[in-house]
Order: C-alpha cells, then structure tokens, then sequence
C-alpha cells in the first residue's frame, strides 16, 4: 500500500500564466526549488534548494501537455531509493485556474508518518508562496 497526498487552489491567472510557474526556472524559484532548466517531456530534472543550495529533488519529466497536465517522478533523500509520483492538473475556471496536486506513491504507515506529513506541510508552504507571487504579479 502507498499513501496519496492531494491538494487543489485556486489562482487569479491563466492555465499559461500557471503552466510557466510549474515548468520555468526562473518562475520555480520563486514558490519550490528551482531546476537548471525548465522542465520538459522525456528529460531529467534537478532542483536546488533555495535555501541550502545543495541538490533537493530530482526524477524525470514524465508527460507535460502545456497547459493542462504535468507528471514527474519525485525523489527525495529522505525517500531513499523510493520514487514517487507528482500531478499537476490545471483547469480553466471563470476567472482563473484551478490548480490540482496529486503526490502518488508515497510510504504508509507509523514509520513514515513524518515523512508524510513533511510533504503535507511543505505542499501547502510551496503553493500557497506560488498563489501570493501569482496575486502579487497579476493584480488588474
């Protein structure tokens, strides 16, 4: 069995506007980590923590159809060799997007209970950076 993290916002931008904070650097930076290029369909990523500076996250671009759907494999030290599964579902609404995670493949049970709950509270951190930058940045 695997534990499935899901979350979903709601942000004042387009599914364009939304797709490039998901795939671009220099966007990344700003609410996660940033990789040295954007990700793309079929190649590698590395991402950098903002913070530490050291590698953070790294696994593979798995499908990207801008700017509706995007999957990557996920691994993190603390993981070990396990690899997990991040989607990002942008939806167009009145008004907006309505951006959905789904982080799949995840450990369960007691002992990985701090791990997930690291994850938890890290999406919700790193979402809620990218909704204020995305305010900010798209006042009318």
């Amino acid at each position: 069995m695997t534990t499935t993290l899901t979350k979903s916002i709601m942000l004042r931008a387009s599914r364009d506007d939304v797709w490039a904070y998901l795939t671009q650097p220099e966007k990344l930076a700003l609410w996660f980590h940033a990789p040295k290029a954007p990700l793309v369909q079929g190649q590698p990523f590395e991402m950098i923590g903002a913070e530490s500076g050291t590698l953070t996250i790294w696994g593979d671009v798995i499908t990207a159809r801008p700017p509706e759907y995007l999957e990557y494999t996920f691994t993190i030290r603390p993981m070990g060799e396990a690899t997990s599964h991040v989607r990002w579902t942008l939806e167009a609404v009145a008004g907006g997007t309505r951006l959905s995670l789904e982080h799949a493949g995840l450990p369960d049970g007691a002992a990985a209970f701090d791990l997930i709950f690291s994850l938890d509270k890290g999406w919700e951190d790193h979402m809620a950076r990218m909704r204020s930058d995305i305010h900010e940045n798209n006042k009318d």
